[in-house]
């Protein structure tokens, strides 16, 4: 089957593949990779590279217990000393200039940041650098981590406007069964539409040196399908898959780009912010959101559930059913909005005098949910 043709790649490679024995980087799998690389960019393709590998490749200068789980703090204490580790591998196999761009989620979720991000990675690709990605895991607390590399790519892929997105695994892509369970396990070659059907298929990770399943590689597939990306699982091991990608077959798992994907600020929504709290409101308002076009006002907010600030991503919920109606960014505080729930700007300005802004979220800050 050929595939789709691209003009700008990310290739996401794991750890597995960079240290696989968990103390230090190793050529064994990155040779074919970085030919692959270097192939693609002779025909005229960009290339982004995330590189997963940090914590892996810095792990072997530390003491520690092999027998306990090794500590958050010493985590990232590895990872600062394994980047740089990364970055030299990753550059020794190419006669091109790489950059390194760190990251965490609170960079992404940051509108202003997300952009800037933008611009740089564009601007390096147009210099003719590669820029090599991956997440700030020295710096990075529980709450601004994007967590594990699949998603990140995804997220990076739909930052730099990626035609493809490349999941490198230690699997050839996803199969009808658990392969390492059921000898009669058989891959799939292309998946249409990513639904519950397919999230069933995918299992935990064999991998002891990553953090990422196939359950992320799903959940990468689906965010960058969504903004128009063919998405790609293979098996980074195996040299031969590269050869099939450069004759334009597919080696592992294609999951098909949407015919009509999301504009980049709605995927924004959708895909990187994280909710930080929720919005119950009445049926009358939730057919105003989905059919008339309207922004969320105050007077059909029902109840306020958690702790949120101005500027954060809130999901909007039915009250009627708790189904999710939409995402968006909230302009009040949970804590102001338990006070203006359900009045009008009016009964606002009599109770409290003053007329605030009757939009919670404008309909340019909401993203829709389709109807179940």
């Amino acid at each position: 089957m050929k595939i789709p043709t691209w003009r700008r790649a990310v290739i996401k490679v794991g750890s597995a593949l960079i240290a696989p024995d968990g103390k230090g980087c190793s050529s064994k799998y990155l040779l074919a990779i970085a030919r692959f690389i270097n192939e693609c960019r002779e025909r005229g393709q960009e290339v982004v590279l995330v590189s997963s590998g940090s914590v892996a490749a810095g792990r072997h200068h530390f003491k520690f217990d092999e027998n306990k789980p090794i500590p958050v703090v010493l985590k990232k204490a590895m990872a600062a000393v394994g980047q740089s580790h990364v970055m030299e591998s990753w550059s020794r196999f190419f006669d091109f200039p790489c950059a390194q761009v760190l990251m965490t989620h609170d960079d992404l979720r940051d509108r202003e940041r997300y952009i800037s991000i933008r611009n740089s990675v564009n601007t390096l690709i147009e210099q003719g650098i590669m820029p090599i990605a991956n997440e700030n895991d020295a710096l990075a607390t529980d709450d601004l981590k994007v967590g594990d590399n699949d998603n990140l790519a995804a997220m990076v892929a739909t930052v730099v406007d990626a035609d493809a997105l490349f999941i490198c695994s230690d699997i050839d892509g996803l199969y009808d069964k658990d392969p390492n369970k059921h000898s009669d396990a058989t891959l799939i070659p292309e998946v249409e539409t990513i639904d519950q059907s397919i999230y069933a298929l995918a299992g935990g990770s064999a991998s002891a040196v990553g953090t990422g399943g196939m359950r992320t590689k799903v959940e990468a597939a689906e965010k960058a399908t969504a903004h128009g990306i063919d998405t790609y699982i293979l098996n980074g091991r195996k040299g031969s898959m590269f050869e099939i990608l450069l004759r334009n077959e597919n080696p592992g798992t294609l999951f098909h780009a949407r015919e009509n994907p999301l504009s980049n600020k709605k995927h924004w929504l959708r895909h990187t912010l994280i909710a930080q709290g929720e919005l119950l409101v009445n049926s009358k308002t939730v057919e105003a959101l989905r059919h008339g076009g309207e922004s969320l006002l105050t007077t059909g907010i029902v109840d306020v559930q958690g702790n949120f600030d101005r500027g954060d991503a809130v999901l909007v919920r039915n009250a009627g059913n708790t189904e999710t109606v939409a995402k968006g960014i909230c302009r009040y505080s949970s804590h102001e909005l338990l006070h203006l729930k359900g009045q009008s700007d009016t009964d606002i300005a009599e109770l409290f005098g003053y007329s605030p802004l009757s939009e919670v979220i404008h309909r340019d800050d909401l993203m829709l949910w389709s109807k179940a």
